[in-house]
């Protein structure tokens, strides 16, 4: 069943989405953002020195952005060409027949990838805290996520056209999937942030020249970006149009862009700070921090230093 009121016509969005995502995917960012991202952490690095657990990460944000770039382009070759006369109703329908593998796949590869950079977030935002408590909202949130799109994935695949997305149990899913993907990145965010923040403010009366103001920039650059784009699929789904699928597609490889803007940045920052301290009167070091600080400041200060490596 083709779109009426729903916007743009599904054939007319899969090839606007893949576009689009063809240019953030390969042409611009996400590609060459990681191989940024893997140079930096490998680049004159011994192999015990690199960080193995976030390499991870890069690795499969990039394999899963790509996964559903190819499938994408499959889908628009299948529904304009392959079946273009032959499929019931033409290419809106073929786009609209959730109960093909293909988007089965696509729909789980977004779930997926959504999972990895949720979970990488509140882990950092539970390792900055070091606290349980902290980190219990965004655990429940990202369980939540997974559970909704858990669901989501399974009534997608049972949906019988578009349309029905927007109004039946499985339109229920997908808009809890999306707002609890928002509402996760920009809690956990947020107070990551802001405790790098208050950890920088409470030694910049100690050392000025030391501070990791940059990768707090960059955390929230990334979280404005992210939190943005599914921010948008919010309201497109909200008015019942199919501009949900175009940002849909468009949050894959947004969400790798915005984890290697992150990834580079703390790893640049990190490489600078030994470079510095190598170099005779270039920074403070800890030793020169004066004795009448509060223990309790000068413990700030030794957790200031490792906040670099825990973000990575």
């Amino acid at each position: 069943m083709a779109s009426t009121d729903t916007g743009m016509p599904l054939d007319a969005a899969a090839i606007m989405s893949t576009v689009l995502e063809g240019i953030l995917y390969g042409e611009c960012f996400s590609v060459l953002m990681f191989i940024g991202t893997i140079w930096t952490f490998t680049y004159k690095k011994r192999m015990r020195d690199v960080n193995r657990p976030i390499a991870a990460v890069a690795v499969f944000l990039f394999l899963l952005s790509t996964m559903h770039m190819v499938i994408d382009i499959i889908r628009v070759e299948d529904g304009l060409v392959k079946y273009r006369n032959t499929f019931p109703g033409g290419p809106a329908a073929f786009f609209a027949d959730y109960t093909q593998k293909t988007y089965v796949v696509k729909t789980t590869v977004i779930l997926l990838q959504t999972l990895l950079a949720d979970g990488v977030v509140v882990y950092r935002c539970y390792v900055v805290w070091q606290s349980v408590w902290v980190a219990i909202l965004p655990c429940m949130m990202w369980c939540a996520i997974a559970v909704c799109g858990s669901y989501m994935v399974y009534d997608l695949s049972l949906a019988s056209d578009a349309e029905s997305v927007f109004n039946n149990q499985t339109g229920g899913w997908v808009a809890a999937f999306i707002v609890f993907t928002f509402a996760t990145n920009l809690v956990s965010s947020g107070l990551l942030a802001y405790r790098i923040w208050t950890i920088e403010r409470s030694v910049s009366t100690i050392r000025t020249r030391r501070g990791i103001r940059p990768i707090v920039r960059v955390l929230v650059d990334a979280a404005v970006l992210y939190s943005a784009t599914t921010f948008s699929a919010i309201i497109c789904f909200a008015l019942s149009n199919n501009g949900t699928y175009v940002i849909g597609d468009l949050i894959n490889p947004i969400i790798s862009i915005a984890f290697y803007m992150v990834f580079i940045r703390i790893a640049i920052n990190t490489d600078t700070q030994k470079f510095l301290s190598a170099v005779p009167g270039t920074v403070e070091t800890d030793r020169e921090i004066p004795l009448h600080y509060p223990m309790q400041t000068l413990q700030i200060v030794c957790r200031e230093n490792e906040t670099s490596s825990w973000l990575k």
